[in-house]
């Protein structure tokens, strides 16, 4: 799983996939660019990555504001000189309830921060990248962007959003030495799963289940599969939807 390149770009890096995804590039001798809004998460991620050896530096960023996600790409040029992977996680979830429930406010702050949060990183990486000749951009979608979600029917909408944006963006750039490609997991063993496996026990038990291969998954095999996807082994993958899911979406 060789990387040619020397610098890449995570966001929503300050825990869970981004940070496991950043800390898994600076293993392979990547140079990161760590972006969260979240200053404290992404100065820890930065020290784990120092501490093991690694280069690393944290960028202030709201992907919803297009002047941040401008400036992001610019410090990470200016900074070490390139931007040859990205991998756009950013991305929330706040739905527990049927669609006729539903919010403005909860609609416009997940399609913002999913889908033009994402769309604005490519603008930007895509705009770099192109005068490089070459770049990998892997974006965050899940298996709600492949089908149903029941009670998460905006969160669906906004991932089967970014796999639009993706599969577009790949064939658009797909003759410029650019490759686009999403991963889509079920779900994962982060801050967030914890949460609500504490808030509702029953629903911690049942979740695993959901899984033919009987758990959830980790955020390093998600991190692994980024880089496969960023990497020269997937040199003629583009406009593909990676899906991790421990065999959810096969039943």
């Amino acid at each position: 799983m060789k990387l040619s390149g020397q610098v890449a770009v995570v966001t929503g890096a300050a825990g869970g996939i981004g940070r496991a995804t950043a800390l898994a590039f600076a293993e392979e001798g990547i140079k990161v660019v760590v972006a969260d809004i979240n200053a404290q998460g992404g100065a820890e991620t930065v020290s784990l990555i120092e501490a093991a050896g690694g280069t690393a530096v944290f960028v202030s960023c709201d992907v919803r504001d297009e002047e941040q996600v401008k400036q992001l790409v610019a410090t990470t040029v200016e900074t070490y000189g390139s931007l040859d992977y990205a991998f756009n996680n950013a991305g929330i979830e706040m739905e527990n309830q049927r669609l006729h429930d539903g919010s403005m406010r909860s609609f416009d702050m997940i399609m913002d921060v999913n889908v033009k949060g994402v769309w604005l990183c490519m603008k930007y990486q895509l705009q770099h990248m192109l005068k490089q000749g070459s770049g990998a951009i892997v974006n965050a979608a899940s298996v709600a962007g492949l089908g149903a979600a029941p009670k998460m029917a905006v969160y669906a909408a906004s991932k089967h959003a970014v796999l639009g944006l993706t599969r577009t963006a790949a064939i658009e750039y797909a003759r410029k030495n650019i490759r686009v490609n999403a991963i889509c997991p079920a779900v994962i063993d982060t801050a967030m799963y914890q949460r609500v496996c504490e808030m509702d026990p029953k629903i911690g038990q049942r979740i695993p289940e959901l899984h033919p291969m009987g758990r959830v998954g980790r955020v390093e095999e998600i991190a692994a599969s980024v880089l496969y996807l960023c990497s020269d082994g997937a040199g003629f993958t583009t406009g593909h939807a990676l899906t991790v899911d421990g065999g959810m979406t096969a039943v």
